[in-house]
């Protein structure tokens, strides 16, 4: 199914309009002009109405076009826009540019007319999650739910939108709720894979990536990697678009960290008192635990060990090789502790 076999122009017919909706089981179908700008919408009901008052198939449809229900920009979350669409019983959300034009659609399953990107996704989801205490005893740290959905099929939700295909999710902890939960993907828009850590031997934020190639995966694109228990929308095209512009073999994705000193703090010169700056609020630039790697790194993670991901990166710096970071200016929240959770779930 393509974007094009769900757009009808101004001078359709009732008729046409019927088989779009029949044809794709949607409730409405979108009315553009010849430069893709929507016009409105035909609702399966009112085509309906129309025939039982007395109009024919052949007549046209421009009578019967309204504002669609709903429409959103290509930067909404794939997960709230589907969130939206079950509270108002929609099948479809069209994605419009900011000069009005149809640039893509959301439907249950799917999202048509975004690039599709070629790079695979590995997400990070076996870890135990020991610091939220009795909430992973029986539900792994990834499968928490946060606003009605697990946080890492909100993860594999933001990922479909951006365009991405392809997702190995890296299993150990309690693996088998996330492959009963997730099964192929194919209901969540996407193909998804699964590289399954020995419970005896975990593997850590890296040591999964071998498994890609013991399982003869070779990847001909840079690899988007990412731990599974945070909370973002972070954007995925600028991320791997910044990795391929700046020749680096790794980009580590990072965000701003704030922390409020609560005195007043003194600068001295020797022991003379130069200032004194109230309560202030420093910064840095953190780990997101979102990185993009070339597939040529993968050789270098050992085999069936305990291996972080910064350690790779620590390994290209000291071969001279660059590795780059990219500032995530997005929504970013990490959940692995008790109150950092309450917070995403707006508890606290």
């Amino acid at each position: 199914m393509c974007l094009k076999e769900l757009l009808i122009g101004p001078d359709a017919t009732v008729r046409d309009a019927l088989l779009v909706i029949d044809m794709h089981e949607i409730s409405e179908v979108l009315v553009t002009d010849t430069r893709n700008k929507l016009l409105g919408a035909v609702s399966e009901n009112d085509l309906r109405r129309s025939l039982l008052q007395g109009a024919n198939l052949g007549d046209p449809v421009s009578d019967l076009i309204r504002p669609p229900m709903m429409t959103v920009g290509s930067k909404s979350g794939r997960a709230e826009v589907l969130d939206l669409m079950r509270a108002l019983g929609l099948r479809q959300v069209p994605i419009l540019d900011d000069e009005g034009h149809v640039e893509g659609l959301h439907i249950e399953n799917r999202v048509l007319g975004v690039r599709k990107r070629p790079n695979w996704a590995i997400i990070m989801a076996g870890g135990k999650g020991t610091r939220l205490g009795p909430l992973t005893k029986t539900i792994p740290k990834p499968m928490l739910p946060v606003a009605g959905r697990p946080i890492l099929e909100r993860l594999v939700l933001h990922l479909v939108g951006a365009g991405i295909e392809r997702i190995f999710l890296s299993v150990n902890y309690l693996a088998s709720i996330v492959e009963k939960h997730f099964g192929d993907g194919s209901q969540f828009g996407c193909s998804i894979e699964y590289l399954r850590e020995d419970p005896d031997v975990p593997l850590g934020t890296g040591g999964a990536l071998r498994l890609l190639g013991e399982l003869g995966y070779a990847p001909a694109e840079p690899l988007l990697l990412m731990n599974g228990d945070l909370i973002t929308g972070f954007s995925v095209d600028g991320l791997l678009n910044a990795h391929a512009d700046s020749g680096a073999v790794a980009t580590i994705a990072t965000s701003t960290y704030e922390h409020q000193i609560p005195f007043g703090v003194t600068e001295c010169d020797g022991n003379e008192l130069v200032r004194i700056v109230e309560k202030p609020t420093p910064t840095w630039e953190v780990n997101a635990g979102i990185y993009v790697i070339d597939p040529a790194l993968l050789s270098r993670v050992p085999h069936g060990q305990l291996y972080p991901i910064t350690e790779l990166f620590v390994d290209c710096i000291s071969r001279g090789e660059r590795v780059c970071s990219w500032s995530l200016r997005d929504d970013w929240q990490d959940i692995g502790r008790p109150d950092e959770l309450a917070r995403a779930r707006g508890q606290a």
